[in-house]
C-alpha cells in the first residue's frame, strides 16, 4: 500500500566503452520505459571517481554515454538526463544515508569483494560505500522503479534496506511534519517517507556474457576487445567478433534445458533473443538442431541492423559536445529542483533544518 508518484531512475557510469551488455540490459529498457514513465536518467559520474579516471577521460566518457542515451533513442525534452556531479544533493543525501547504512550491510556487497579483490584493506573508501551513494542518487528523486541489470540488484536490496529504515527510525516525525505516505511494512502500516524501490529486471539477456567464457559477464574492463561488442563499434567488428565467438562443437538443442550445461550457447541464444524481441524458447525453434557455423552469420546481422545506427548517431553527436554539454546543463538544473525538495524535507525530518 502505497501512493507514491511512479518515477523511473537509473544511471550508467562513464567509464570505458559502453558494451551490448549496457544496451540490452539497461539502456533499451530506459528507451522502452519512456513511453510509460516519468524518467529520470543518469551519467555517474561521481561514482567513476572510485577507479580513479584521468580527467580526460572522464570528461569524454560523460559526454559518451549522454551520447548514447540520445542515440539509443531517450528524448532528453520529455524527460530528463544529466550527469550526476551537476546535482550536489546526491553527495549530501550520501551522507545522511552514511549513517543510516550499517557496516554488516556493505560488507554483503558481492561487488565490493571482486572489484577490491584480496587488497581490501587498501581499497577506497569511495568503492565500499558507493551503494549508498547509489541509493542517494535513486531516493533523492523517490524513484519508484529501477531498470537494472542482474548484476545490481544486490546494491538496489541495500536501497531498499536505508529507505525501510529511515521511515522506522523517522516514522512518527515524518508523520508530525505532514509528510508521510502510508508504506506497508509487514503487518504494520508505517509514515513512509521514501519508497522502497522495485527492480525492472525482465527479458532473455538480462545478464549479458562475454564473448570469450560464457561463465565471465560481458565487461568494458576486460582486457580483450574480442570479449565484447562496443556500442561504437562498426558493423565488420560487430560481425568479426561474433564470428570469433567461443562456442562448443554441438549442434543447437531445440529446447532450452538443452542449453543448461553450455554457457557459451546460452549466452548467443539470448543475446539474439533480446536483439529480436523474442524469447530463447523461439530462437532454438528456429534453429535448433543447426550448428554454429549457420547461427552465428544470422546473429551477426542480426546485431549489425540493430547496433549499427546507434553506433553512427553516437559519433555524429561526439563530434557536438556544445549540444551534448547543453542538454547535460538543462537536465540537472531540471533535477536539481527536484532534489533540492527532497533534501529540504529530509534535514527537516532528521533535525538538520526547524
Amino acid at each position: 500500500m502505497s501512493s507514491f508518484e511512479p518515477l523511473v531512475f537509473s544511471g550508467v557510469q562513464p567509464t570505458g566503452n559502453l558494451t551490448l551488455g549496457n544496451y540490452l540490459g539497461a539502456i533499451r529498457k530506459f528507451v522502452a520505459l519512456q513511453e510509460s514513465h516519468n524518467c529520470i536518467y543518469c551519467v555517474v559520474d561521481l561514482h567513476a571517481l572510485t577507479v580513479n579516471p584521468k580527467p580526460q577521460e572522464l570528461i569524454d566518457g560523460t559526454r559518451s554515454i549522454a551520447a548514447a542515451f540520445l542515440a539509443a533513442g531517450i528524448d532528453p525534452v520529455k524527460h530528463i538526463v544529466f550527469n550526476q556531479s551537476r546535482v550536489y544533493q546526491h553527495a549530501e543525501l550520501a551522507w545522511i544515508f552514511n549513517c543510516v547504512a550499517r557496516m554488516g550491510w556493505l560488507n554483503r556487497m558481492t561487488q565490493f569483494k571482486e572489484k577490491a579483490g584480496k587488497d581490501r584493506e587498501n581499497a577506497s573508501v569511495g568503492l565500499f560505500a558507493y551503494p549508498n551513494l547509489m541509493a542517494a542518487d535513486i531516493l533523492v528523486y523517490r524513484g519508484t522503479h529501477v531498470p537494472v541489470g542482474e548484476d545490481q540488484k544486490q546494491h538496489l536490496e541495500l536501497a531498499r534496506d536505508i529507505a525501510q529504515k529511515f521511515n522506522n527510525d523517522y516514522s512518527e516525525r515524518i508523520g508530525d511534519l505532514g509528510l508521510g505516505v502510508p508504506v506497508q511494512v509487514g503487518d504494520e502500516t508505517v509514515n513512509g517517507f521514501f519508497p522502497l524501490t522495485e527492480p525492472l529486471i525482465e527479458g532473455p539477456a538480462t545478464r549479458i556474457m562475454s564473448l570469450r567464457d560464457g561463465t565471465k559477464k560481458m565487461s568494458k574492463s576486460d582486457p580483450s576487445d574480442l570479449s565484447r561488442i562496443n556500442l561504437t563499434d562498426t558493423a565488420d567488428d560487430i560481425a568479426k567478433k561474433i564470428r570469433k565467438a567461443k562456442t562448443d562443437p554441438e549442434a543447437l538443442p531445440s529446447e532450452t534445458a538443452g542449453l543448461a550445461e553450455r554457457p557459451e550457447a546460452n549466452n548467443l541464444v539470448g543475446i539474439y533473443a533480446a536483439l529480436a524481441d523474442t524469447t530463447k524458447e523461439a530462437v532454438l525453434n528456429e534453429f535448433g538442431g543447426q550448428q554454429f557455423s549457420a547461427f552465428k552469420p544470422a546473429l551477426a546481422d542480426l546485431a549489425v541492423t540493430k547496433l549499427s545506427p546507434i553506433a553512427e548517431e553516437m559519433r555524429r553527436l561526439m563530434t557536438d559536445t556544445a549540444h551534448i554539454d547543453s542538454v547535460l546543463a538543462n537536465g540537472a538544473e531540471r533535477a536539481s529542483v527536484l532534489a533540492e525538495k527532497t533534501l529540504a524535507d529530509v534535514k527537516r525530518i532528521v533535525g538538520l533544518l526547524a
